[in-house]
C-alpha cells in the first residue's frame, strides 16, 4: 500500500511505536517556533531542564503578540526573550518584524521537515509541504532540549480539489466552506491532506490560508504537496535550495475523501460566534457593518494586501466604517511600501497596523459597543475581540474590503471589475530583524535578564491513590481556550505571571471561579464536548493548575488542551455515559479510589456526596501515566524521562 505525504514525514521522523491509527508514536521535530505570549513560559520551562543549547536543526522565538508596551511587562519578557534565545542557541525575531506563521513560511519553513509551535496555527507550514504542529509549551521545551514529540496516530483525510477559484472567491472561502462540511470538531483526530489538479491553480500563501484554518476545524494538522508552486516560491525567497518534492503515493489510502470543486465555490462567511457557523455572503446582503479589519496569520501574505491594495485604489471607504490593515510581515510592508500599494491603503482611510498579530488577539482595535466587525482571521469567539457584545464574522480580504467599501456585507463577486494582481518574481529578503544566537563558547557567560512580572514557574503535585474534590465548575459544549485564560490587551502582559494571571480564569463563564478554586484546595471541573478547542495555550491548563484543578471530567477533549491538562498534572477523564453529565451539579463534591489501578485498567469510578457513582474513561499511553503520577511533564522529566 503506498503512502500519503503525512505518513511518509512521519516514517522519516519515526523514534518509536507504529503508525496505526489510535497508537502513540514519537516524533523527531527539526525545527521549533514560539511567540510571544506563549514563549516566555516555555522558556522559562527549557531553563529548568538544564540544557545549555537547543538540539533542533532551527529553532526560532518570534515576537508578534504582546507587541503594545503600554507598560514594563511586555518590553520586559521581549529582553528576557532575546537574551534566554541568544544564550541557549535559538534566533529571536524582533517586534515589528511580524507574524510568526507568515514570518516562517517566507524564512525558514521547509518541504518534508517537521515543525511544532506553541501557537495552534504552526500548522499553517503545511502551506509548504512541512508536517506542522501546534502545541503546548512543555512539548515544544521538550523537543528543543532533544526529546520527542509524541501524538496519538492521526486518521488521514483528503480533500479532491477539482477546477479553478473563480474571481474575487478565495482560499478562505474554500476554508469556511469545509468548515461549514466538518464543522469545528469535524477534523479531530485527523490529518487532512490537500490534493487533486486543483491544487496547482493554489499559491503557497493561499495554501498557508487554508492550512491555517485546518486548526479550526480539530484537525491535527493540514499539509498540501510540494511541488513546482513551492518551489518557485521559495525561488522567490532566494530558497530554492531548501526544495524538495513531496507527493503521496497513487495509492494511499485515507479514513476519508472529500471532493470540492473551487469552480463552484461562493463567498462564505462565519456569523458569530464560531468558525462554523458558515453561510453564504450573499445571504447576509445589507447586514450594516462597523468594522473591518484585514490581517492576522490567516490572511496578510503580500498576495492579499496587493489584491486588498488593488481593490482599494481609487476609492474610500464608507464613512461609518472603521478600517485597520496589518501586513503580515517586515517583508510584505516594505514591498507594499515600494510598489506603491501602501499609498493606495492608506489614501482610502485605512489604518495600518504593525506587524503583528494585534487585533485578532484582542491587542488593540476592539469594536464599538456591540458593533458589527468583519475580520479576515480565524477565531470570532466571543468577547475575543475585546468587545463583550460585539458581533465578529469571518471573511475573505476581498470580501472584507467590498463591505468597508460599502458599509453593509456586500459579495465582492457582484463587483463589475476585474481584480489584476501580479505577484513579483522574488521577494525582498531582509533579515537584519532576526538575530542570531551566541556562538556556543560565548554563550555560558551570558546574561539572562529577567523583570518583576516573571514569576517561578508554578509546581504541580503527584497523584496520590484517592482524590476528594469539589465540583467547582460546570460548563458547556465548545468551551475555548479563550474561555478558560482569556486573551486581550488587559491580560496578555501577565503570561509570565501565573498568580496575576489567575485572577482572570473563566472570567467569561464565571467570574467568581478563581476564588471559589482556591478556597476548594483540590478542585474539579466538568466539561461538555470538545472541552478546550482554539489556542494551544499551555495557560488554559497551568493556570487551573495553580488554583487546585487535579481532574477535568468531559465529554470529549479538544487534542492540543488534552496534552497540555496532562503536560501540567491534571487528569483529564471522559464520561463513559455522557447522560451522567446532566446528572452533576456545580459544588458536588466527588470521590476518585484506585486512581493507578483506574489509570492502568482505563477506566475510574467517581462518587458523588450525594451517593451518585458513575465511571468515566481514562485512556491514557504508558508514557502519560508516568507523567500524571509524578505530577506533570517537567517533573517526569526531571526523574529522567523524556
Amino acid at each position: 500500500m503506498g503512502k500519503t505525504i503525512a505518513q511518509k514525514i512521519m516514517a522519516s521522523h519515526l523514534l518509536s511505536g507504529d503508525m496505526t491509527p489510535g497508537s502513540e508514536v514519537a516524533l523527531r521535530i527539526d525545527q521549533t517556533l514560539t511567540q510571544d505570549a506563549t514563549g516566555t513560559m516555555a522558556y522559562l520551562e527549557f531553563e529548568t531542564m538544564g540544557i545549555p543549547r537547543v538540539k533542533t536543526e532551527l529553532s526560532v522565538a518570534y515576537v508578534d503578540h504582546n507587541t503594545l508596551q503600554c507598560g514594563f511587562e511586555n518590553s520586559d519578557d521581549h529582553r528576557y526573550l532575546q537574551t534566554v534565545t541568544a544564550k541557549h542557541g535559538i534566533y529571536f525575531s524582533r517586534p515589528g518584524n511580524g507574524i510568526c506563521h507568515q514570518l516562517h513560511l517566507e524564512r525558514f519553513g521547509k518541504p518534508g521537515k517537521t515543525l511544532i509551535g506553541s501557537d495552534s496555527h504552526t500548522t499553517t507550514g503545511g502551506g509548504i509541504g512541512m508536517l506542522a504542529f501546534g502545541a503546548g509549551g512543555m512539548d515544544v521545551a521538550v523537543a528543543m532540549g532533544g526529546g520527542a514529540y509524541y501524538i496519538t496516530m492521526p486518521k488521514l483525510y483528503k480533500v479532491n480539489l477539482t477546477g479553478k477559484l473563480r474571481p474575487y472567491v478565495t482560499a478562505k472561502d474554500v476554508s469556511l466552506e469545509l468548515l461549514r462540511i466538518l464543522s469545528v470538531k469535524g477534523g479531530v483526530g485527523a490529518i487532512i491532506e490537500w490534493g487533486g489538479e486543483g491544487v496547482a491553480t493554489l499559491s503557497v500563501p493561499e495554501r498557508g490560508t487554508i492550512a491555517n484554518m485546518g486548526t479550526e476545524m480539530g484537525a491535527t494538522t493540514s499539509i498540501f504537496p510540494s511541488d513546482e508552486v513551492t518551489r518557485k516560491f521559495l525561488a522567490a525567497q532566494g530558497r530554492e535550495g531548501d526544495y524538495v518534492p513531496l507527493t503521496s503515493d497513487p495509492d494511499a489510502e485515507y479514513d476519508r475523501i472529500i471532493d470540492l470543486d473551487l469552480s463552484t465555490l461562493k463567498p462564505m462567511i462565519a456569523c458569530p460566534h464560531s468558525p462554523d457557523n458558515v453561510v453564504a455572503v450573499e445571504s447576509l446582503k445589507g447586514v450594516k457593518v462597523d468594522q473591518v479589519c484585514i490581517g492576522s496569520c490567516t490572511n496578510s501574505s503580500l498576495y492579499d494586501m496587493l489584491k486588498v491594495a488593488a481593490m482599494l485604489k481609487g476609492k474610500t471607504i464608507d464613512p461609518s466604517v472603521s478600517l485597520s490593515v496589518s501586513p503580515g510581515s517586515r517583508q510584505v510592508l516594505t514591498m507594499l511600501s515600494d510598489c506603491g500599494a501602501l499609498s493606495d491603503i492608506l489614501a482610502s482611510g485605512a489604518r495600518v497596523l504593525e506587524c503583528a498579530c494585534g487585533p485578532c488577539i484582542g491587542m488593540g482595535f476592539s469594536p464599538n459597543s456591540g458593533g458589527v466587525s468583519l475580520r479576515t482571521f480565524n477565531r470570532n469567539f466571543l468577547g475575543r475581540s475585546g468587545t463583550p457584545d460585539a458581533q465578529v464574522y469571518l471573511v475573505s480580504p476581498e470580501t472584507a474590503v467590498a463591505s468597508a467599501l460599502t458599509g453593509y456585507i456586500t459579495d465582492p463577486t457582484t463587483i463589475a471589475e476585474p481584480l489584476n494582481v501580479t505577484m513579483p518574481e522574488k521577494f525582498l529578503v531582509n533579515d537584519s530583524a532576526i538575530l542570531p544566537p551566541l556562538p556556543a563558547e560565548k554563550a555560558a557567560d551570558a546574561p539572562v535578564l529577567r523583570g518583576p512580572n516573571i514569576k517561578e514557574f508554578p509546581k504541580s503535585r503527584a497523584f496520590s491513590d484517592s482524590l476528594t474534590a469539589k465540583l467547582v465548575l460546570k460548563v458547556g459544549d465548545n468551551i475555548t481556550t479563550d474561555h478558560i485564560m482569556p486573551a486581550g490587551a488587559k491580560i496578555l502582559p501577565f503570561r509570565s505571571n501565573i498568580p496575576y494571571l489567575s485572577k482572570f480564569c473563566f472570567e467569561v463563564c464565571d467570574p467568581t471561579f478563581p476564588e471559589r478554586a482556591k478556597a476548594a484546595g483540590d478542585g474539579v471541573i466538568v466539561g461538555g464536548s470538545n472541552y478546550g478547542q482554539g489556542s494551544s495555550r499551555e495557560h488554559a491548563a497551568l493556570v487551573p493548575m495553580y488554583l487546585g484543578i487535579r481532574c477535568v471530567i468531559a465529554k470529549s477533549f479538544a487534542r492540543i488542551h488534552i496534552a497540555n491538562l496532562i503536560n501540567a498534572g491534571i487528569l483529564p477523564v471522559t464520561f463513559e455515559n455522557p447522560e451522567d453529565y446532566d446528572k452533576l451539579n456545580q459544588d458536588a463534591v466527588l470521590t476518585l479510589l484506585d486512581i493507578a489501578a483506574g489509570m492502568e485498567r482505563g477506566r475510574l469510578t467517581v462518587t458523588a456526596d450525594d451517593g451518585f457513582q458513575f465511571y468515566v474513561n481514562c485512556v491514557l499511553t504508558a508514557r502519560q501515566k508516568a507523567i500524571l503520577l509524578a505530577g506533570g511533564l517537567l517533573n517526569y522529566t526531571r526523574e529522567g524521562g523524556m
